[in-house]
C-alpha cells in the first residue's frame, strides 16, 4: 500500500548507530525531554501503582472502614465509626464494598487492552488515571452505600488502563539483562502499597475523616493523570504509530467501499473524492456501529490467538491457582493465625510478615531470574521450584504447635511464594508478540481475580464452617500451592519461544528500529512525528 511504503522509506538508506539516531530530531518537532529517563519512567509508574494499592489498604483499614454501632442489653449504643458506621452497613454490604472495584477492572481491562492498538496507549493510561482521580473524589463525597460502591467501581475503571499498559511500557524501556528485576521491582509495590494504605487509612481516618483519606489520594495521583495528557506520546513497540493506523482504517474503508461501487456500477472506476462523499451520506450511528463492531472483532480475534498460545495459558492456570491460596491468605490469615496460635497481635503479625516478604521475596524473584538468564524456560523453573518449596514451609509451618516455629517456617515459605511475581509476568509479556501484551496482561489479571482470590475468600470461608478447624482448614487451602508448582512445571518441557523482537501486524521497519532504543530518553525524527496524539 501507499502508505506503508512511504512509512517504511527511512528504513531502506543507511541506518545510523542509536546514539546517533536518538539524537537526531527533526526540523520543527518538539524537543524529547531529556529528563524523562527509563529509570525515571520505572519510579513514576512504582509510585502510581503505590498510590494505586495504597487506596486498596485504606479502604480496608479500621480507621476508614470502620464498624458498625453496638447496643447491649441494657440499652446502652455506641455510634458506629467509618464508612460502616455512617452508612450503617451490613457486614455483607461492607464485603461488597471492598471488591466493588473489580467490577470496573474486569470490565474494563480488556476494553483498554483492545483500544491501545488504535490510541496511543500512553494517552489511555492518562484518561485512567483522570477517571481514578475523579472517582476517588466521588468516594470522599459519597452518600450512601450505592454512591459509594459505584465511585469503587469506576475506581477499578480508571485502575484498568494502568494495570494493562504500565507492564508492557516498563518491559520496552528496561536493560535487557533486568528486565525481570524491573518488572519485580514495579510490582513490588503491591504489598508494600496495602501495609501503608493500613497505616495511612488509620492515622487519617482516625484523626481527621475517612473522607479526607480519599481526597490526599486524588491529589497525590492528580499530577500523573495530567502528566499522561502534556507530555510527549509515547509509542508501545509492536504498534503502529497512531498516524499509520488511522491511514490504514481510511484505506480499508476506501477498499470496502470501492468494491461496492464497482459491484453497483458494473466495475466501473471511482475516486477517492466519490469514496469520501459516498461514506459522508451514511448516517452516524451506522459509522459508530461500525467502529465499535470491528473493534469487537479484532478484539475476538486477538482472544483467538492469546487462547491457543499453550504457554501463556500454562502460566495463567498455574498463576490462578497461586493467586487463589495468596488471596485467601491475605483476608483470613490473621484470623487463622489468632485462632490457631492465640496470637495477640494477629494483624501486625501477619502483616509484617507479608512486607518483608513480599519486598525481599519479589525482588529476589527477578533478580534471580535474570542472573540465570531471563528465558521463558527458565521462569517456569522459577516459578515451579520456587512455589514448591515455598508450599512445603507454608504447609510444615502450620503443622507445628510453637507459634515461634510457625513464624519461621511461614516467613521463609512466604519470601520463596512471592519469588514469583517478575517471573509469572516475565511470561506473559514474552510469550506473546508485542502488540499482543496489554490484552494478554488484562486477560492474566482478569483471570487470577475471576477464579482466583474473589472466590477462594467465601469458599474458604465455607470450608471453615464444615471442619470447625483453622489449622485443617489452613492446611488444605495451602496444599492448593502444589498443584500451582505442577503446572508451572509443565511449562519447564513446552517449546516456548520469546517472542519479544517479533513484528506484529502493520508494523514499519522503522518503528521497531526505534521502539529498541528507550524510548524517553530521545526518538528518531519519523517516530517523534507518528508518535503525535491521535
Amino acid at each position: 500500500m501507499a502508505v506503508e511504503k512511504e512509512q517504511a522509506k527511512p528504513s531502506e538508506e543507511s541506518k545510523p548507530s542509536a546514539e546517533a539516531d536518538m539524537g537526531r530530531k527533526a526540523p520543527g518537532t518538539a524537543p524529547a525531554p531529556s529528563w524523562f529517563t527509563p529509570k525515571r519512567l520505572l519510579i513514576i509508574f512504582c509510585i502510581i501503582n503505590l498510590i494505586n494499592y495504597v487506596d486498596r489498604g485504606t479502604i480496608a483499614s479500621n480507621g476508614v472502614n470502620g464498624s458498625q454501632g453496638t447496643c447491649t442489653k441494657s440499652g446502652t449504643c455506641t455510634a458506629g465509626t467509618g464508612i460502616q458506621g455512617e452508612f450503617n452497613l451490613s457486614n455483607f454490604e461492607d464485603g461488597v464494598l471492598s471488591s466493588a472495584f473489580m467490577v470496573g477492572l474486569l470490565v474494563a481491562s480488556p476494553i483498554f487492552a483492545s483500544l491501545a492498538k488504535s490510541v496511543n496507549p500512553f494517552r489511555l493510561i492518562g484518561v485512567g488515571l483522570s477517571v481514578w482521580t475523579l472517582a476517588v473524589i466521588g468516594c470522599g463525597f459519597s452518600f450512601n452505600f450505592w454512591s459509594i460502591t459505584i465511585c469503587r467501581m469506576l475506581v477499578g475503571v480508571g485502575e484498568a488502563s494502568f494495570i494493562s499498559l504500565a507492564a508492557p511500557f516498563i518491559d520496552d524501556n528496561a536493560p535487557a539483562a533486568q528486565k525481570t528485576a524491573w518488572l519485580s521491582i514495579f510490582y513490588m509495590c503491591i504489598s508494600t502499597g496495602y501495609a501503608l494504605g493500613y497505616v495511612y487509612g488509620g492515622l487519617v481516618g482516625g484523626y481527621l475523616n475517612w473522607r479526607v483519606a480519599f481526597w490526599v489520594e486524588a491529589i497525590l495521583m492528580l499530577p500523573f493523570a495530567v502528566l499522561g495528557f502534556v507530555m510527549k506520546p509515547l509509542q508501545l513497540k509492536g504498534f503502529a504509530p497512531a498516524e499509520l493506523n488511522k491511514a490504514l482504517a481510511e484505506v480499508e474503508t476506501a477498499a470496502s467501499q470501492d468494491t461496492e461501487v464497482a459491484v453497483s456500477n458494473g466495475g466501473a472506476a471511482s475516486t477517492s473524492e466519490e469514496f469520501r462523499d459516498k461514506s459522508s451520506y451514511k448516517p452516524a450511528m451506522v459509522k459508530v456501529a461500525t467502529k465499535i463492531w470491528n473493534q469487537f472483532a479484532k478484539f475476538l480475534k486477538d482472544m483467538k490467538v492469546l487462547l491457543l498460545e499453550k504457554v501463556y495459558v500454562i502460566n495463567v492456570l498455574g498463576y490462578i491457582a497461586y493467586n487463589f491460596v495468596i488471596g485467601a491468605y491475605s483476608y483470613w490469615g490473621p484470623k487463622a493465625g489468632k485462632s490457631i496460635y492465640n496470637m495477640s497481635d494477629a494483624d501486625l503479625i501477619f502483616g509484617g510478615i507479608t512486607i518483608v516478604s513480599g519486598i525481599l521475596g519479589t525482588l529476589a524473584g527477578g533478580f534471580v531470574l535474570d542472573f540465570i538468564n531471563n528465558t521463558i524456560s527458565n521462569a517456569f523453573k522459577l516459578l515451579s521450584v520456587a512455589t514448591f518449596f515455598g508450599a512445603v514451609f507454608c504447609f510444615s509451618a502450620f503443622c507445628f504447635k510453637s507459634m515461634y516455629v510457625f513464624l519461621a517456617l511461614f516467613s521463609v515459605g512466604e519470601l520463596l511464594v512471592f519469588a514469583t511475581q517478575g517471573p509469572v509476568n516475565y511470561i506473559s509479556l514474552h510469550c506473546v508478540k508485542p502488540s499482543m501484551r496489554p490484552l494478554s496482561m488484562a486477560i492474566s489479571t482478569v483471570s487470577i481475580h475471576i477464579f482466583g482470590d474473589v472466590p477462594s475468600s467465601p469458599l474458604v470461608g465455607v470450608l471453615e464452617d464444615y471442619v470447625n478447624n483453622w489449622r485443617e482448614t489452613a492446611l488444605i487451602l495451602t496444599a492448593i500451592l502444589f498443584p500451582a508448582a505442577g503446572i508451572w512445571f509443565i511449562g519447564v518441557f513446552m517449546h516456548s519461544v520469546d517472542r519479544f523482537d517479533e513484528e506484529s501486524e502493520h508494523q514499519v521497519t522503522v518503528t521497531d528500529r526505534s521502539n529498541r532504543t528507550p524510548l524517553l530518553e530521545g526518538n528518531t525524527a519519523e517516530t517523534t512525528g507518528s508518535s503525535a496524539e491521535p
